[in-house]
């Protein structure tokens, strides 16, 4: 089975390093993949997938706009 095309999954760690990150106001949340790499050891794919999860479920985690 090829892992190509494996798609993780983000953890609590990486959701909360990703809420820390946005409230330290260092990068736009956009260019965020390239700390996730650094900081979790992942591959620029890896990190983009996760990132997006965090995109599309913050509001759902955070409803009130913050963290």
């Amino acid at each position: 089975m090829a892992t190509d095309n494996f798609t993780p999954t983000a953890t609590t760690e990486h959701l909360e390093y990703l809420d820390a990150l946005r409230d330290s106001g260092a990068t736009n949340m956009f260019g965020a993949a390239p700390y996730l790499q650094e900081e979790f050891a992942l591959s620029k794919a890896e990190a983009r997938s996760i990132l997006g999860e965090w995109m599309r479920t913050f509001s759902e985690r955070h409803p009130k706009g913050g963290v």
